[in-house]
């Protein structure tokens, strides 16, 4: 094989490549999924996971420059957020007409911002020291699962008439997320 990678099994359907924080490879299978075929993957992807690893790598380096918030700017953060979201929360749910249950805020590893089965929203402190348009993407998405509780091509219509240039703010975020996870010693 060329290249070590760790290998996670689960109920999932496809297979797929990423990297764990220490910049690991790791390979998600299914559990039906010989290692065989595993190896076949891998192969017919090698030039595809090579020029990955080098980008992840590179946005590890990029990472190190962050500076990490003290604990006391990290309780400040926190504080604020509470305010700033559940303000924002409560202007566009009024533009939007959809309405929600509680407001949860809390620093998060993986997630944005989440929407319950009840209609509670969940935020991310670290989403209220983005651009505010960016914060305001995050809580048009979970206000937009409030209609449609899925990824479906209605819910991203439903994205699209809020946000006409969604993919832009989806795009930042993916690109500099992390950045902002750091300051707050996420990732």
């Amino acid at each position: 094989m060329f290249m070590e990678y760790e290998l996670r099994r689960s109920r999932r359907k496809t297979l797929a490549v990423y990297t764990d924080k220490e910049g690991r490879l790791i390979v998600r299978a299914p559990y039906s999924v010989t290692d065989r075929e595993i190896e076949r993957f891998l192969e017919i992807r090698e030039k595809d996971i090579q020029i990955y690893l080098e980008k992840q790598m590179e946005k590890r380096r990029a990472l190190e420059d962050v500076r990490v918030l003290s604990d006391e700017e990290i309780l400040r953060l926190k504080e604020n957020a509470a305010k700033v979201i559940t303000q924002r929360v409560v202007t566009l749910s009024e533009r939007l007409g959809i309405s929600y249950g509680r407001i949860g805020i809390r620093l998060q590893k993986t997630r944005w911002g989440s929407c319950s089965a009840k209609g509670n929203l969940s935020f991310n402190a670290v989403i209220s020291i983005m651009p505010e348009e960016i914060m305001d993407y995050v809580i048009i998405h979970e206000l937009c699962h409030r209609i449609e509780m899925n990824h479906s091509g209605r819910f991203w219509s439903l994205i699209g008439d809020a946000i006409p240039d969604y993919r832009e703010k989806r795009k930042w975020l993916k690109e500099n997320g992390d950045r902002y996870m750091r300051m707050v010693n996420l990732r």
